[in-house]
């Protein structure tokens, strides 16, 4: 495996603007000829077919879902970044991409990243234009707020459901391209499988979750935008049906897997409220623009947070990093939380949960203006706890939420397979080791709009076009393989049910492999994972057949991947002998408890090749190289 992240060359404010007008390119009259398969229709499935297709590619794109714009991208809420300076208040383009790199601890590509904040003015622009309703302040100008890791208010919001908007945003584009007979609009279809022929990615297999039948689409390029991996935590903020399925399978055709071990637990969600939960739900980080948290300053306090007095409060966020208080990055406020409920500080059932307060903010700017600014949240969060957050605070605590890693990807945004490129939160190219609030929306609608249409015609024009049909063998194999593995999940006919596979795995991965990480207990998880999985194939009952409806048997395949997934997880965790963003291991900590990177072993990528199912992945490393910005010690105090 070739690890050449093709990055151009000169200065970095002048690597993206000089890669534009380089690039080879396709003429119109030949971009007709060429067939894109794009698999999700979230926001940069979504607007990399819109795009693709109005440059007059042949577009065929792919959803499990019975509509684009139910993809989890619509699940978003607090904001999409962009260095428009709009508040006057210091911002840049330089600001945000050094903000990013040091978010990420330090553990992803300059060049990718500065590419980012420099296309990220051009996003907001693009979705206006679309009529995407962003907040605006009473002069007309649209609105910014903050989030976490800044100092300056770059996040453009339309309230709590800014996923939503910039979605339907992208939906709409996208289904005048189908209405126009541009795009053709495959739904409730899965990918199950990557086919490659002669090293280059030219189709996948595809399972009509409605009737059953297994589907052969050929193409010139592959393109994965299928967001991430979170729920192999089982609970987490993800949407249930969100899956790894998509990347893994890739993986196994030769795709290398890139930092599996970096999670984001986010810091700003609804505590579990009993044993069978099956799901988190996020609390925007916005929130914390005007939220204070806290929690007793003494252990085992069970008074109502309204009569405890202000003396007797702990707001530690604002006591251990004054510089950003409640608007530390996710990983760093994450701990935080756990800390001061390991102390015994927690709220709520099983003292897991920190309050965030909004008595101030309603105090010195009014409840209406609250209500302006985040009333579908507080509607949500009353809905679901039955407490009014305008009369007391809320309850939250961390949860599983994005993945940093995903496929490896160059400049490009294409894998180590030829023609299979991936975006948004699929790959792994932009956020390190820890991702900025507001930033995944930019990162999707900036591969979408801006960067994959220049980078895939740069692949047709740089190898000679093959014309494959699924009458190929490739095809007929992968789609053999496909038929055996979902005949071989239905005929087990256990006695326990996938969800109680998932659920165990789920645990397990949550206490070795979640918010804090230790080499004893990822050992103990790469010994049990295996058992885990020997159990599932023996044991597990997958109800109904194949040639129809089965949400069982979708979910069963899912969980498959799951259980071997989660051991390349772990595995990366191991290696990875350092802490830094997210990736917390608890023998590599300062002595106040943050995280202690080891730059000198461990400033690379960590890309993972699979070698076959009775062997281990293969380590290959990316070396980061920082030219632009001194690798210092993160600190938000």
């Amino acid at each position: 495996m070739k690890l050449d992240p093709k990055i151009p060359s000169g200065p970095l404010e002048e690597k993206w603007t000089r890669y534009r007008s380089e690039v080879k390119l396709v003429s119109p009259a030949n971009k007709r000829k060429f067939k894109v398969l794009v698999v999700g229709t979230g926001l940069a499935g979504a607007s990399a077919a819109a795009t693709l297709a109005e440059l007059g590619y042949n577009v065929h794109v792919f959803t499990y879902h019975d509509s684009p714009r139910r993809a989890h991208s619509i699940a978003a809420q607090g904001g999409i970044n962009a260095a428009k300076n709009y508040p006057n208040d210091g911002d840049s383009v330089w600001r945000l991409f050094y903000d990013t790199i040091k978010g990420g601890d330090f553990r992803a590509r300059e060049a990718n990243v500065y590419r980012l904040a420099e296309v990220s003015a051009n996003i907001i622009d693009q979705c206006v234009a679309q009529g995407v309703p962003f907040a605006r302040e009473y002069s007309g100008y649209l609105d910014n707020r903050s989030f976490g890791g800044a100092q300056v208010s770059r996040t453009f919001y339309a309230r709590g459901q800014t996923g939503q908007q910039l979605l339907l945003g992208a939906y709409q584009a996208l289904m005048r391209m189908v209405d126009a007979g541009r795009v053709t609009l495959w739904t409730r279809e899965e990918m199950l499988d990557l086919v490659v022929i002669d090293g280059h990615a030219k189709g996948i297999i595809t399972r009509n979750l409605v009737t059953g039948e297994i589907r052969r689409h050929a193409g010139d390029a592959v393109l994965l935008c299928t967001g991430g991996y979170s729920n192999v935590f089982f609970l987490s903020t993800n949407a249930k049906n969100s899956n790894v399925t998509a990347t893994y399978r890739a993986y196994k055709r030769g795709a290398g897997f890139a930092n599996p071990c970096f999670t984001q637990i986010h810091p700003t969600c609804i505590p579990p409220s009993g044993e069978y939960q099956s799901k988190l739900t996020l609390m925007s980080e916005s929130l914390r623009n005007d939220g204070r948290i806290w929690v007793p300053k003494k252990a085992g306090d069970k008074r109502p947070p309204n009569e405890i007095p202000e003396d007797e409060r702990d707001y530690y966020l604002e006591r251990l990093y004054p510089s950003y208080g409640n608007l530390t990055p996710r990983d760093i406020a994450s701990r935080a939380a756990k800390r001061v409920c390991d102390e015994g500080r927690g709220v709520g059932p099983g003292g897991l949960g920190v309050y965030l307060d909004f008595s101030d903010a309603i105090k010195r700017l009014g409840r209406e203006v609250i209500e302006q600014r985040y009333g579908n949240l507080f509607e949500m969060y009353e809905r679901i706890t039955g407490e009014n957050p305008y009369e007391v605070p809320m309850r939250i605590y961390p949860a599983p939420h994005y993945t940093m890693g995903g496929l490896w990807v160059d400049y490009n945004l294409m894998s180590t397979i030829p023609g299979l490129h991936v975006l948004g939160e699929a790959n792994f190219s932009d956020h390190g080791a820890n991702r900025l609030g507001a930033s995944a929306l930019m990162q999707g609608l900036a591969d979408g709009y801006f960067i994959i249409p220049y980078t895939l015609g740069h692949y047709f024009a740089s190898y000679p076009k093959m014309d494959v049909t699924t009458d190929h063998p490739e095809f007929q194999r992968a789609e053999e393989e496909v038929r055996a593995r979902l005949a071989k999940l239905l005929s087990i006919k256990g006695h326990r049910t996938v969800m109680s596979f998932h659920r165990e795995l789920g645990k397990l991965m949550w206490d070795a492999c979640g918010m804090s990480r230790n080499a004893e207990g990822l050992r103990a998880a790469l010994k049990r994972i295996p058992e885990l999985r020997a159990e599932f194939w023996e044991n597990v009952n997958v109800v109904g057949s194949g040639e129809e409806l089965n949400q069982n048997l979708e979910y069963a395949g899912r969980v498959a991947d799951y259980l071997e997934f989660a051991e390349l997880m772990c595995l990366d965790a191991l290696t990875r002998e350092e802490s830094c963003g997210c990736h917390f291991r608890e023998e590599y900590q300062t002595p106040d408890g943050e995280a202690l990177r080891n730059d000198n072993d461990f400033a690379h990528v960590a890309v993972w090749e699979y070698t076959g199912p009775d062997s281990p992945p293969k380590l290959h490393k990316e070396p980061l190289v920082f030219e632009n910005v001194k690798l210092t010690v993160r600190s938000y105090k």
